[in-house]
């Protein structure tokens, strides 16, 4: 049977986290699902959730993801100690549907701080570079975490969006502060396989952001956005009587013992199906099926 748990610099986590941001983007649920979704993945042993002071729909509403979150685990009937919200700076987003970068040690500093408030915690258990800013050298912006960790303003730090020697600079910088990568990676998107395996290599953990690509659309994707059918994945989830979506998710929890995927999700059930995934045993014959490129087997 896999191990339900990862680890995350000295924490434990269930091995697959919730990925928050479809609860405050477009379409975005009314709040009663919103918390549901929340509460459905916490009893279900998710421990990570991963959300941004840019996750947002409309101008003026910054930090409205992290506030949810918040009051969601207010809400929570049971205990909450042991999740770690993970939370991301360097991000915005104008109201229009665009997004900005913006890596200045001074915006970094103060986005931490107001990301405390609104989560309601003294110190940020892992905050995140959202993205490198190519208008500001990166040592400079992972310096600005190097800060907000001495200060006691966040626990640990990660990065995301980032090529290998990024990963290598940073961990020049920060040292052990340094516990998590977050990069794209997915059935249909394997470009960080690089990343990936220089995450396991120095003890990070390696965070797949929209990691049922191919499987299932993004959030941020339109109603037409591409998503595959009859792909292995699609024939060894019929052969456990699962959906291909937890299938895709124990593929990559198989990948390394660094991996910890983030899939979103805007609805309690959603959730739920994903997390079972830690618990979904692959042969080794169905792993090599699933190395597959990711295309329909022809009729």
């Amino acid at each position: 049977m896999p191990n339900p748990y990862r680890t995350l610099a000295d924490t434990t986590v269930g091995a697959i986290g919730l990925g928050a941001m479809p609860l405050s983007i477009e379409h975005r649920p009314d709040e009663v699902r919103a918390v549901a979704t929340v509460h459905a993945a916490l009893d279900a042993g998710v421990t990570l959730i991963d959300t941004a002071d840019s996750y947002h729909w409309h101008a003026g509403e910054t930090g409205h993801n992290e506030r949810l979150i918040a009051r969601a685990l207010a809400r929570y009937g049971g205990d909450t100690s042991g999740v770690l919200i993970a939370t991301k700076g360097g991000r915005g987003r104008p109201g229009d549907g665009t997004w900005t970068v913006t890596g200045t040690p001074g915006h970094l500093k103060r986005a931490a701080e107001a990301s405390a408030v609104r989560l309601g915690v003294d110190a940020i258990g892992l905050y995140q570079l959202h993205k490198p800013d190519p208008a500001v050298p990166w040592a400079e912006s992972v310096g600005a975490l190097r800060e907000l960790l001495d200060a006691g303003t966040i626990r640990s730090a990660g990065i995301s969006n980032v090529t290998t020697a990024q990963i290598r600079e940073a961990y020049g910088i920060l040292g052990d502060g340094l516990v998590s990568v977050q990069n794209q990676y997915s059935p249909a998107v394997r470009d960080s396989e690089p990343q990936l395996r220089l995450s396991t290599e120095l003890g990070l953990a390696f965070l797949p952001w929209s990691p049922l690509g191919g499987i299932s659309r993004s959030s941020l994707d339109g109603p037409s956005g591409p998503t595959s059918a009859d792909t292995a994945f699609h024939r060894v989830a019929a052969r456990h009587g699962v959906s291909p979506q937890r299938v895709a998710l124990a593929w990559l929890l198989s990948r390394s013992p660094s991996v910890i995927p983030l899939p979103g999700a805007s609805r309690p059930a959603s959730i739920t199906d994903s997390a079972a995934a830690a618990r979904l045993e692959l042969t080794a014959t169905e792993l090599a099926e699933l190395e597959e490129p990711l295309t329909p087997r022809a009729a």
